[in-house]
């Protein structure tokens, strides 16, 4: 049998030295940049200045782009075993990004390494490696579905040896500092299919054609989901990211692997709340006995205990299968959409344990629950990857006769 749950132990030296960074080294500079060590928040330069050393320690200590090949600075490690950096890093709110591997730039630089040219990437995706650029994915748009991409209304027509591109784009994380956008747009009038509509083009920013109409005030505040207005933006037909047509290929390429590393966030994520909701439950009295002691508290941790148990063999068989190269899509689908509600209950019960004080921004649950709720629309709504897997799972009865390829093909 090749299954095997076990950490090499070089793998295993790598998940506690991550481990151990982020609770010796960013948990601290985290408490100190919010505030909550007494003193006052910090900001302007004081704040980045304390961010900045972080990621200049992650460098030292050989925890600098897991998710990146040895020739472009990072640790090489699989998606396995990402999962596993990802799982301890993510356990901080700035964990992910001291490791530079946080949303979208981690993904931006998968799409880079596949589909730039050369010369692309020297000049794009070598300062995102080192930590000199932001970047950001320019897809979704306010009159169209986000999750159906073949119904992208900006447009672009060629015009000599450049592109001149006219739309609207929202919802565009990280816009608001990014040194370039990969923005994906409608080239084709008349396609062979949907799909092949698209193209993507890296866009310098700041960039004349390019507004940022606004931050997009959220649940979670305003913290640069941005609202674009796209007019006459022309760009050399050199700044084209893979070929024509090929932009709803590109943006598939990126999100799968996305959605697995949104997840190993996300169980990071659960698991604090679950830690958090059991320590609660021992320290705290009433009615004659400990939480901890009441079949009604007993009920939520078991079931939160069980779905993080779920959660986190479904990333670990996806991100195994991207490993081994076979087609990942429905189990990355079926990922994405578990991973995303269990986050979602299991920060809700802890809240519940909690009472007014997990209510309350004494903790960090308030905000981990603002967050959460963005899980289960983010690259997918769960109705997307409900219809998706459906639809595998009936193709593959009516190919096979039995469910057993939509079900994880496994040897059970």
């Amino acid at each position: 049998m090749a299954i095997d749950f076990t950490l090499s132990e070089e793998l295993e030296d790598i998940r506690t030295r991550v481990r151990s960074f982020i609770d010796d080294v960013v948990k601290p500079a985290e408490a100190r940049i919010e505030g909550r060590d007494g003193s006052e928040p910090l900001t302007g330069g004081d704040r980045v200045s304390v961010l900045i050393d972080l990621r200049k320690q992650a460098r030292t200590a050989g925890l600098w782009l897991p998710h990146m090949p040895p020739e472009w600075g990072g640790m090489g490690l699989g998606h396995v075993a990402l999962a596993m950096v990802q799982a301890e890093a993510a356990k901080s709110y700035y964990g992910p990004w001291v490791l530079n591997c946080q949303a979208p730039d981690e993904g931006n630089m998968h799409t880079l390494l596949h589909w730039a040219t050369p010369e692309q990437a020297e000049r794009y995706l070598r300062p995102l490696c080192e930590g000199k650029a932001w970047s950001c994915f320019a897809m979704t748009e306010p009159e169209v579905a986000g999750s159906d991409p073949t119904l992208i209304q900006t447009r672009a027509y060629l015009d000599g040896d450049e592109w001149v591109i006219n739309g609207h784009k929202w919802f565009i994380s990280n816009a608001h500092r990014a040194n370039f956008a990969i923005l994906v747009c409608r080239t084709e009038d008349d396609p062979d299919i949907p799909q092949a509509a698209n193209s993507a083009f890296i866009i310098d920013l700041p960039h004349e054609g390019w507004t940022e109409v606004r931050q997009i005030e959220t649940m979670h505040g305003s913290t640069g989901h941005s609202e674009i207005l796209i007019e006459d933006l022309r760009v050399h037909n050199d700044q084209m990211l893979g070929g024509r047509g090929q932009g709803h290929l590109l943006g598939q390429y990126r999100l799968g692997p996305a959605r697995l590393a949104h997840c190993m966030r996300w169980i990071a994520q659960a698991e604090t709340a679950l830690d958090m909701m059991v320590d609660r439950s021992l320290h705290r009295f009433s009615h004659g006995s400990l939480l901890a002691e009441k079949q009604g508290i007993q009920w939520m941790i078991a079931d939160s205990a069980m779905e993080l148990y779920q959660a986190k063999l479904m990333v670990l068989h996806a991100a195994h299968k991207i490993d081994r190269g076979d087609d990942f899509q429905s189990e990355v689908s079926m990922a994405k959409h578990f991973v995303a509600n269990m986050l979602n209950r299991v920060v809700d019960r802890s809240i519940q344990v909690h009472g007014a004080l997990g209510y309350s921004t004494d903790t960090p649950l308030a905000h981990m629950f603002q967050h959460a709720r963005w899980a289960r629309f983010a690259d997918g709504a769960d109705e997307v990857h409900q219809m998706r897997i459906a639809q595998r799972t009936i193709a593959a009865y009516t190919d096979e006769g039995t469910t057993r390829r939509a079900t994880g093909d496994l040897p059970i």
